[in-house]
């Protein structure tokens, strides 16, 4: 059975990116489960560190931005909005090309916090990055004006 609560529309979410750290970094949007999202981010100039290598900070980044948009999308947005609480990164294996995919999947959907786990692997589908996201979930009046 599905999580989400908005309808998972790639454009849509794609679309959010626009002129915001995600579209300077490549990220995109890929797929969607009944119960995770997928996306990509490019191993290149903009994602390296100075030893040509992905950057940890960049992986961070796509985790960060898959499973706080899966929090959203699980939420009704009229009412309530999730905010990052804590996130957590294993780094167990470098890149230095081509495109790294990101899967998030919530290991805990409640009322007040969510948990999501996001693993990050190459293109031959070894793991690059493991992470876990904490997110707060809030009403939306504490958040936006």
């Amino acid at each position: 059975m599905a999580i989400w609560k908005q309808a998972p529309d790639l454009e849509r979410i794609n679309a959010w990116s626009d002129n915001t750290l995600m579209q300077v970094l490549g990220i995109r949007f890929t797929a969607i489960g009944e119960d995770w999202l997928a996306g990509t981010m490019p191993v290149d100039a903009r994602t390296h560190q100075p030893f040509g290598l992905l950057h940890g900070g960049a992986s961070v980044a796509l985790a960060e931005t898959l499973g706080s948009t899966g929090a959203l999308l699980t939420l009704d947005p009229e009412r309530e909005v999730a905010v990052g609480l804590d996130i957590n990164a294993n780094h167990v294996r470098g890149a230095r090309s081509g495109v790294v995919t990101g899967t998030a999947k919530a290991l805990h959907l409640g009322r007040s916090t969510q948990v999501w786990e996001i693993r990050i692997a190459n293109e031959e589908g070894a793991l690059v990055c493991i992470s876990r996201l904490t997110m707060a979930v809030v009403p939306r009046r504490a958040v936006v004006r």
